[in-house]
């Protein structure tokens, strides 16, 4: 692993055992949707209801804080869908909810997802008086015909002045790009990336182009109508990404996400650092702690049926899994060796109730996947991370 991840993982380590407490609201609705998107999205051409939605976000926030009441929000995350479609008022009583329900910590990170073609100042400015101070920009390319083919609507210089109007109001902002693309040299990616660097101030989010069954990338992709590069090219343009990223003081801090020491983004953490967060609305997943065991939930995905079902049953949880011992400790795993700073050892013997396979571990590190840190921490290095479903299998198995 590099120097500067190597620096990166050590600041992570103070951190990482101390809890945090995430909320996630999810607003379903967008524009149009995009054939290699595979999240929970839904175009709908009539008016949205925000009043209504509001109304039954309040109730499903106060359902969740009755069963894990006391709690310090350090974290709030509105994702989608295109949560930049809501008025500024929706976003603001939304969280007015989660503050009559929870204790907010001083210092709270709120971030907002945006689509370059719903962004304009006078929207961006409500966002941040409603209590908004992070903003993550959809961007997705910074060429014109990708951005066509990806199915996105705006443009690049669309993109950039979104970029813009978030710098000037925002205190952080990260945005995406997807790279991996049909046809993408890594001459083409390397200045695709520099001029996004440019424009980043300390956070880019940086995917390869993955093809989800049920979308139309799936389709054409299985009729060959549609090639994107294989698992060598692939490789190369990760390596690449990880090098000019690092060299502009953004090493990998997770696998698909590049920031500056201290600019991480604090609710993903909770995340991969296995700790609680509440998923609101449609879809949405958590994850609880609830008198010494963890449970897993997830609401109904369809929105009518969740604003139903949380107007009629005061929730629109649809699944209430208690984990195993076994269940925590792989999710733990799979969430943490996401992370440059990798998992605390201790931690996962905790969970798990036993230490893993040292012989599977001994492997690992012979042949250059994994390390052990001398403040007894496990973690995937700079080779292995290519591999990390398989590192995970293994040491899992």
């Amino acid at each position: 692993m590099c120097a500067d991840l190597k620096t990166q993982a050590a600041s992570g380590h103070a951190a990482a055992d101390a809890a945090g407490f995430g909320v996630y609201v999810h607003w379903p609705f967008c524009l149009s949707k995009c054939p290699y998107c595979d999240f929970n999205s839904h175009v709908r051409h009539a008016a949205t209801d925000e009043e209504r939605y509001v109304r039954a976000f309040a109730t499903e926030i106060a359902a969740t804080a009755a069963r894990v009441p006391g709690r310090t929000v350090s974290t709030i995350f509105f994702g989608g869908g295109t949560p930049s479609l809501m008025r500024p008022a929706t976003v603001g009583a939304v969280l007015d909810a989660v503050a009559r329900h929870w204790t907010i910590a001083p210092d709270v990170e709120v971030t907002l997802e945006a689509n370059p073609t719903s962004v304009e100042a006078g929207r961006f400015r409500g966002y941040r008086d409603a209590g908004v101070n992070r903003a993550s920009l959809g961007v997705q390319s910074l060429d014109d015909t990708a951005l066509k083919a990806l199915g996105r609507l705006h443009s690049a210089d669309e993109a950039l002045a979104a970029v813009a109007i978030a710098r000037n109001v925002f205190e952080r902002y990260s945005f995406d790009l997807i790279y991996a693309r049909p046809g993408q040299s890594r001459a083409d990616w390397a200045s695709e990336l520099r001029r996004a660097i440019a424009e980043a101030a300390e956070h880019l989010s940086l995917y390869q182009l993955t093809i989800e069954a049920e979308t139309p990338f799936h389709g054409l992709h299985a009729a060959g109508k549609l090639r994107i590069p294989d698992e060598e090219e692939a490789r190369a343009l990760y390596d690449l990404t990880l090098a000019i990223c690092a060299r502009a003081g953004l090493p990998a801090y997770e696998i698909s996400n590049h920031a500056r020491p201290g600019a991480e983004c604090r609710h993903n953490l909770i995340y991969w650092r296995g700790h609680d967060y509440a998923g609101i609305g449609p879809g949405a997943h958590g994850r609880l702690d609830i008198a010494g065991r963890r449970h897993a939930t997830a609401t109904e995905r369809r929105p009518e049926a969740w604003l139903m079902r949380v107007e009629t049953l005061g929730s629109g949880v649809t699944n209430d899994e208690m984990l195993t011992r076994e269940e925590r400790a792989d999710e733990f795993l799979l969430m943490g060796l996401r992370l440059a700073e990798g998992i605390n050892l201790a931690r996962y013997r905790a969970i798990a109730g036993r230490e893993l396979d040292p012989r599977r571990i001994a492997i690992l590190k012979d042949e250059g996947a994994i390390e052990i840190t001398e403040d007894g921490c496990l973690r995937v290095t700079q080779a292995g991370f290519p591999l990390l479903d398989a590192v995970v299998a293994d040491l899992a198995a």
